[in-house]
């Protein structure tokens, strides 16, 4: 799962409590975001490798979907 934030600095708090509940599905998460001294993104991706439960997956899904400014893709490879 692909997970991108647009406004990190108001959203993550909301998406961390969402991973927080999420959590026993997570075996990977991988957190990107630009930055330099000079400049910190606003915007990032988040990159899960779930297992779990289908079902509750898709749950997590919805729910970080319904956060303004949060898109949620599957990848599978």
């Amino acid at each position: 799962m692909i997970v991108k934030i647009e406004a990190r600095s108001h959203q993550a708090p909301k998406v961390q409590e969402c991973l927080t509940r999420y959590g026993c599905n997570i075996k990977t998460r991988l957190g990107l975001h630009e930055t330099s001294p000079e400049y910190c993104a606003e915007d990032g991706l988040v990159i899960l490798e779930l297992t779990g439960k289908k079902e509750e997956n898709e749950q997590l899904k919805k729910e970080l979907e319904s956060l303004e400014g949060v898109t949620v893709q599957y990848l599978e490879i």
